[in-house]
């Protein structure tokens, strides 16, 4: 089984690469076209993919089995544009045409369950909720592939919805770090909800399991839960969070979202982070779970260790 990883130079593509050699597979990395798009639904998505030029996107697919999506823009503050909608809605319908072309057996989508947003428990249905311009991107790119799945029946493909991936020298990990260490750190009380905070190590396992799994697989796949609760992600980081009054924080967050709603949303992902920080997110069991192929759990050894390059450095 040969690999073929577009964005393998990525944060999450190089983990996906290196799984993919430890494991002993066949596996290179090739760059994702960069593209623009004004279009801004699925089925203008899926007629804008019909004419891009797929040629070097062939000649790299190519002779490879399996065709790993890890490319985008991972850029949740981001104001939104062409280059997005290219790069996060775009992209993936692209990618699931020339893989058809080429002959591959099966396309792994790397998504985002951001774009469920503030929904009380992530799954793996069509549903989403999406709260920003990035996240809204990355639905765009599910339902655009979806169509092209349809269209494309020679090609098994599969969306995966990484949850808060952190790893060792990610800006998100020691922004995570930072915050934990700061007067900012709280919980809602009890503090013991389920936070959606994953390791990239995790996701690479998850998508090399997708990728040899023999039998038929779902549309999405939601990337485990690794166990941290909303208290012991802040603490594995190195904080000591205070406990807040449950019912404080949603006025807080209530509040939030009312004064976002008057500047046009542009604060919903400040207000966003804040509500996870307190509240978190449960998840569905979901589909990897249920087939015994449950990533190994890293991410609170991959928190301490941030936590302690920072304190070295300080």
């Amino acid at each position: 089984m040969s690999w073929l990883v577009l964005g393998g130079t990525g944060f999450v593509g190089s983990a996906v690469l290196h799984a993919l050699h430890s494991a002993g597979f066949e596996a290179h990395a090739a760059r994702a076209p960069r593209l623009t798009t004004a279009a801004d639904t699925p089925t203008a998505l899926l007629e804008a993919a019909a004419v891009i030029d797929i040629t070097e996107l062939l000649a790299a697919i190519r002779g490879h089995d399996v065709v790993v999506n890890a490319a985008g823009l991972a850029t949740p503050s981001s104001a939104g544009g062409d280059g997005l909608l290219g790069a996060n809605a775009l992209l993936p319908a692209v990618v699931a045409r020339a893989a058809a072309a080429a002959g591959a057996r099966r396309v792994i989508h790397l998504s985002s369950a951001a774009v469920q947003g503030r929904t009380p428990v992530l799954d793996e249905t069509d549903a989403v909720r999406p709260f920003s311009a990035y996240s809204r991107s990355k639905a765009l790119g599910e339902q655009a592939l979806a169509l092209a799945a349809d269209r494309e029946p020679a090609v098994s493909v599969v969306t995966i919805r990484a949850t808060s991936v952190q790893g060792q020298g990610r800006p998100t990990t020691t922004a995570l770090v930072r915050l934990a260490r700061s007067p900012l750190a709280s919980v809602a009380s009890p503090g013991d909800a389920a936070s959606p905070i994953t390791s990239v190590d995790a996701l690479a396992e998850l998508v090399f399991a997708v990728g040899r799994h023999e039998g038929p697989l779902p549309a999405r796949v939601l990337q485990p839960w690794e166990g941290l609760t909303v208290r012991s992600v802040l603490e594995a980081a190195g904080g000591h969070p205070r406990v807040l009054p449950a019912g404080l924080c949603r006025i807080a967050v209530g509040i939030g979202y009312a004064l976002s709603a008057l500047v046009r949303g542009r604060l919903d992902g400040h207000v966003r982070r804040a509500e996870l920080m307190w509240f978190g997110q449960d998840q569905v069991a979901g589909w990897a779970t249920d087939h015994g192929l449950e990533p190994t759990a890293r991410v609170q050894s991959v928190l301490a260790a941030a936590a302690g390059a920072r304190s070295d450095a300080a």
